[in-house]
């Protein structure tokens, strides 16, 4: 088996083939990750280097898409960012390109990276076709979103249902029958375009009912309501109702950039706008603006100004408990203050060094001496490592972003 691109994606899904047998081959353009690979160091927080070492002999990275010429699998799990608004699909199509120099009949392709529908069979197909060989006929060719969540270990990838969508309906079992070696639930659909839907439906799901609490964050104050406390209260209710909670902002890709893959596909085809998602990424583009003047607005009723004042922000990571900052919300915080004369530093268990606008950051010790010293303590991603407790009570000022704190605090503003 075979898998391009060796990212959160990419490597646990190459791991986890390995685990139950597959002889594995890893190709990615960034020689540090193949490096770390060969001496079993993981750069990912939810694969332990002991896991990656447990793979040693049966795994190999290498940067040269001739690794593939013996894979009789070969997964596709590259970056899908965007460029100017518009989807970027140019390492999908470089990934086609090396593929497809190595191609050979018998072979099963299935793409992974998240994209609009049609991408399978109109941008990839052709690039492979290249090689004289046809997809359905002398290859086999599927997509199966991928369904990683960062934070939750190889276990929970195995317990996932697969979604897959063959080329061909033999195409679609293959891959099926590939991926229950190793995930407990496979659900197949009619073709490439509806795997392709069902992932931005999921995502575009989570963008639209994220802007909506974070739009109710708006109007909280106003209205003399506690939002954590009414959404807590909603959740009560056993049926019709999924919490969502406001935060400052989106990151990652799945949210912050995905369904913009559903919004342009549908006005590239209909010429009509896709209204609703393009209103919940106005509302969540907003957010970090909207914190950074939330924490302006509790400096000002101290007699501060935010010119001059000492921030710590608490968690830089797009999500808890990982070390990735992809389109991270609170580094986009950090910077609005920073922009506007604050002393801006953090603390991330995670991450060891930030670069926030022209300057390089380094993650400062959570003690009792940094939180005393600050003008405010802004709460941006909620660790499960860090004691939030003990930040209450050293800091003078906290702006708790995430809800990690609850009832009438003298020294708490919530969003």
């Amino acid at each position: 088996m075979g898998v391009v691109g060796l990212g959160y994606v990419g490597l646990p899904l190459l791991v986890s083939a390995v685990r139950v047998g597959f002889r594995g081959v890893g190709v990615d353009l960034d020689p540090a990750r193949v490096e770390a690979i060969g001496a079993g160091r993981s750069y990912l927080s939810d694969l332990s280097d002991e896991v990656l070492r447990e793979t040693a002999g049966s795994l190999r990275a290498s940067t040269g898409y001739e690794a593939l010429r013996d894979c009789d699998v070969v997964v596709v799990c590259v970056p899908t960012p965007l460029k100017d608004h518009d989807p970027d699909l140019g390492h999908i199509e470089a990934a086609g390109e090396g593929i497809a120099r190595q191609l050979r009949p018998g072979m099963l392709v299935i793409l992974e990276s998240t994209t609009y529908p049609g991408t399978t069979e109109e941008v990839l197909r052709p690039i492979l076709e290249t090689s004289g060989l046809a997809a359905g006929r002398d290859f086999a060719l599927a997509y199966s979103p991928e369904r990683i969540d960062p934070g939750r270990g190889l276990d929970h990838l195995a317990k996932t249902p697969k979604v897959v969508g063959g080329f061909t309906k033999a195409c679609g079992s293959l891959a099926a029958e590939f991926y229950r070696t190793f995930v407990h639930e496979v659900h197949v659909v009619s073709s490439p375009r509806e795997a392709e839907m069902a992932k931005l439906i999921e995502n575009t799901f989570r963008h639209v009912n994220i802007a909506l609490v974070n739009e109710l964050a708006f109007l909280s104050r106003d209205l003399d309501v506690d939002l954590w406390e009414a959404i807590r209260a909603a959740a009560t209710k056993p049926f019709g109702f999924m919490p969502f909670w406001p935060g400052p902002g989106v990151g990652g890709h799945c949210i912050a950039i995905d369904p913009s893959y559903l919004s342009w596909r549908v006005g590239q085809r209909t010429g009509h706008r896709l209204n609703f998602v393009e209103h919940a990424q106005e509302v969540n583009a907003r957010m970090p603006g909207f914190v950074a003047q939330r924490v302006g607005d509790a400096l000002n009723r101290q007699g501060k100004p935010v010119r001059g004042s000492r921030i710590l922000g608490v968690g830089v990571t797009y999500k808890p408990d990982v070390n990735d900052c992809r389109e991270s919300p609170a580094i986009a915080v950090l910077a609005r203050l920073a922009e506007a004369g604050a002393k801006v530093s953090y603390h991330d268990p995670y991450v060891a060094e930030l670069r926030v606008g022209p300057r390089t950051l380094r993650s400062r010790p959570l003690t009792p001496e940094v939180l005393g010293a600050q003008d405010c303590v802004v709460v941006l991603t909620a660790h499960s490592c860090i004691d939030f407790e003990q930040v209450v009570e050293s800091s003078g000022l906290v702006f708790d972003a995430r809800g990690v704190t609850r009832g009438v605090r003298r020294n708490v503003v919530r969003l």
